[in-house]
């Protein structure tokens, strides 16, 4: 994953990513740090958060953060940028993923899932947007998934929202000024066209989308036309 964006080049990016302690997140917040990075690993789990092991380079901080409460995504921002001067990158990893049938009528779950996968990306964008305006660049990472992609049994709810932080990446990203990066990745997704998975996969060709990608050079959205 390339950590840049057009303002001028530094060689450390300060980097926020939210659901840090374990999985993909944790990977990406030791990665990053090991490369010198300055990275700020986020999640609710803070027992998990302590077990992540310190790299050999960079630094790597920790704090409790539920992106699903709006004000406290906000502060974390704040907090980061006053206290290195900038924020350079938020990685949107959050998420959960419990699985059932809808006949099972889990709402609790749903509601849940719809308030980290799908508010917690709109609550760390809000928070992250006016910082990039105001410091002149920035990048936005949305990890989504290949339920971003397709749809499984026990996983409509989950797939619904993980196909709604694509969209809602992909709308910023056809919005955003050009000093601000967006990208959406979605680990192990590889549409039929592609032998191979592709890190970095919008959806496959529907009403005239054709897979690509993302370029900020894109400035307004595909028209679907009806037959």
């Amino acid at each position: 994953m390339v950590m840049s964006n057009e303002q001028p080049a530094t060689s450390e990016k300060v980097v926020l990513v939210t659901g840090a302690s374990s999985g993909i997140g944790a990977a990406i917040a030791t990665g990053l740090a090991a490369e010198g990075h300055h990275v700020v690993a986020a999640a609710r789990r803070t027992d998990r958060l302590a077990q992540l092991a310190p790299p050999e380079a960079g630094s790597l901080t920790t704090r409790q953060l539920d992106v699903a409460d709006r004000a406290a995504v906000t502060a974390a921002v704040q907090e980061i940028r006053a206290e290195h001067g900038r924020l350079d990158v938020i990685v949107n990893n959050a998420g959960v993923m419990p699985l059932s049938r809808l006949d099972a009528l889990h709402v609790d779950e749903w509601n849940r899932m719809i308030d980290v996968n799908v508010r917690g990306l709109l609550h760390g964008i809000a928070a992250a947007l006016p910082v990039f305006r105001e410091q002149g660049g920035g990048h936005v990472v949305t990890i989504a998934s290949v339920g971003a992609h397709e749809v499984a049994p026990t996983a409509a709810v989950y797939c619904g929202t993980k196909h709604a932080a694509w969209a809602i990446t992909e709308g910023l990203r056809l919005e955003a000024d050009p000093s601000i990066r967006v990208t959406t990745v979605s680990p192990g997704w590889s549409s039929p066209s592609s032998p191979t998975p592709s890190p970095i996969r919008s959806p496959p060709k529907r009403c005239g989308l054709t897979e690509r990608t993302p370029s900020l050079r894109t400035r307004s959205p595909p028209r679907c036309s009806t037959p």
